[in-house]
């Protein structure tokens, strides 16, 4: 289900992307915008319906991008400072979040389907709670719209700044690799030969090249350099040395995900082919998404989300990349960005126009 909801926000996105590039008539800065329909995509797929008043949504918005200022300011804290707004952010987004789980509630009780992530949760916490009322034990804790809350929060917080990040590499990456991108629209018009209909889970089962695409750009520049850690007992790093109790180890992702693999710092999507396997042979050194314990319980959600994007902005959208001398250099946000994504963007035939005025609208 939640592919089709990142179809149609990615759509509505694209097509506010033509109307402000033909407004401005010149080449834009695309961090923001590709952050507000990654933004937009989570809080459909996610809280869904419960989402509904436009200025909610937009002061939603902005709380949360207030709360993530937080982490890249001095931490001081009385009003007016940055972390003073990120609080106040942060017990908005918990605010709007608890009537969401209480309204996402009332809907799982009387029987309509689930429409998002946080009513299949429901759904399963209220059978939960009446089991235990059945055996006269307490709830479980996370049954509280507080505690719900929390975890869609998190989950937000964690589809936001990696997730863009790797949207605007993508679209950069493209544009400097125009043969790359003319073998994805070659694979979209084979695969989904009415460009126009949504893209379900089931259609990205036949994008093999599109993923291996995706899969090498979270390689080439994985959003999130390092991942600090605190050995929790005595664990071996390698075979001569074993991190103490206590100790706070930093994986290097950005250098493991170059290890190993044929030329790794070049891009090279073909090193995921069937036939060269290098994600397989070298799968302990893809560290993107974490590994063991720690693996990311989004990976897939992310991954399908950029390969709908790709094939999305492949198929409707031409663009070119106005480069600066600081465009080679890299932006941390706290994520890795490029330094800079101004583009120019243009309807890549008259079908894709005609999506202008046709986009999908929220119901």
């Amino acid at each position: 289900m939640y592919v089709q909801q990142q179809d149609a926000v990615i759509r509505e996105h694209c097509a506010i992307w033509m109307e402000k590039q033909q407004q401005v008539q010149a080449p834009m800065e695309m961090r923001e915008l590709i952050r507000d329909m990654n933004c937009a995509t989570s809080q459909r797929v996610f809280i869904g319906p419960y989402l509904d008043d436009p200025k909610v949504q937009r002061q939603f918005t902005d709380a949360y991008n207030e709360m993530v200022k937080g982490f890249l300011t001095f931490p001081l804290k009385f009003p007016g400072t940055q972390v003073w707004k990120s609080m106040k952010g942060r017990k908005y987004i918990l605010a709007v979040l608890q009537q969401a789980a209480f309204r996402s509630k009332d809907r799982m009780k009387v029987g309509h389907e689930p429409a998002c992530l946080l009513d299949f949760w429901t759904q399963q916490i209220l059978k939960e709670c009446q089991e235990a009322e059945e055996n006269n034990v307490p709830p479980p804790k996370y049954s509280t719209n507080m505690e719900i809350a929390y975890t869609v929060m998190d989950f937000l917080f964690a589809s936001q700044d990696a997730s863009t990040a790797s949207l605007c590499w993508l679209v950069a990456l493209m544009a400097e690799h125009p043969d790359v991108l003319e073998r994805v629209r070659a694979e979209q018009a084979a695969a989904r030969p009415d460009l126009g209909k949504t893209i379900t889970g089931e259609m990205l089962a036949s994008m093999p090249y599109t993923r291996q695409v995706v899969k090498e750009v979270l390689r080439y520049r994985p959003p999130a350099p390092m991942v600090p850690q605190v050995a929790m007992k005595p664990f071996k790093l390698t075979q001569d040395y074993t991190a103490p109790k206590g100790a706070f180890i930093i994986p290097d992702i950005a250098s493991a995900c170059k290890q190993g693999y044929t030329d790794g710092e070049k891009l090279d999507p073909d090193r995921f082919s069937p036939e060269r396997k290098e994600d397989v042979t070298y799968a302990s050194n893809y560290l993107v998404f974490g590994h063991g314990p720690h693996y990311c319980v989004g990976k897939e959600y992310a991954i399908n989300h950029l390969i709908a994007f790709l094939a999305i902005l492949a198929t409707t959208q031409d663009w070119t990349r106005t480069r600066t001398k600081d465009s080679d250099w890299i932006k941390y946000l706290p994520t890795i960005y490029p330094y800079d994504t101004i583009f120019t963007f243009d309807w890549k035939d008259q079908d894709a126009a005609q999506k202008k005025s046709n986009r999908p609208q929220r119901a």
